[in-house]
Formats: structure tokens, sequence, C-alpha cells
């Protein structure tokens, strides 16, 4: 019998090529957790925000010594979503990494495949 704990299911979080920026958002219940990753933080988009290639690696990294799966992701297509502007849309935003506001519609990437199907199921359609 090997020692190997392969099989143990890490938690997974997505880090996404947005604009110039790679965008993370996960609830963190540790506090030290947390803090290490604090200033990189923006209060006002409830997400984290590296600002180039050096500081995505540095947090991956951090992250995987904490015991997390890092996926960084440049095509976000199969996380995105979009509804009409004019239904509901908090329970969308609330998993959504960003949003974009158009004419017709609110433009959604979801931070997970998981989110994605509920945001459908919630009224959105993949855009």
């Amino acid at each position: 019998m090997s020692g190997q704990t392969s099989d143990v299911k890490r938690e997974k979080i997505n880090i996404f090529k947005i604009g110039s920026l790679w965008c993370f958002k996960y609830f963190f219940g540790d506090r030290e957790l947390f803090m290490g990753l604090s200033e990189y933080y923006n209060r006002d988009k409830y997400r984290f925000e590296l600002k180039d290639v050096g500081d995505r690696d540095k947090v991956m990294k951090y992250l995987a010594e904490k015991g997390f799966e890092t996926v960084p992701i440049e095509d976000t297509s199969d996380y995105t979503v979009k509804i009409d502007r004019f239904k509901k849309y908090a329970p969308i935003l609330k998993n959504s990494i960003d949003s974009t506001e158009k004419e017709k519609e609110r433009v959604f990437i979801m931070k997970d495949l998981a989110s994605v199907e509920e945001a459908i199921a919630k009224g959105a359609e993949k855009s």
C-alpha cells in the first residue's frame, strides 16, 4: 500500500484573466490565510486582483502551499452568462467574478462552472 494522498480532494480556485488583470473570488474562512492575500483584495468588487503574471504565480504558489488547487483561465467563454438587463440579477452577481452592463443585457463571468449552472437555473443563458 502506497502512502500517496492524491485522492484527497483539494479545494479548487479558478484565476481568470480579465483584461490585464488576473482575478479570483473566494471566501476564506481562515482570517490568517485571507490576511496573507489582503494586499490583492479589491473591496469594491469583492475579488482578488493580481496585476501581472508574477503576482499570479506568487499567489498560486501561496495557495498551493495552503492546500488549494489553482487553475489559471485565459478563455472565460465557458464561464460567461448573460441576462436581460431588466431581470433580477443579484443572485447571479454574488457568484460572478466580473460583470459588464450592455444596452440590453448584463454579462457575467462566473467564478466556477457550478455557478454557471446556478445562473442558468436563475434565468441567465450562456453568452
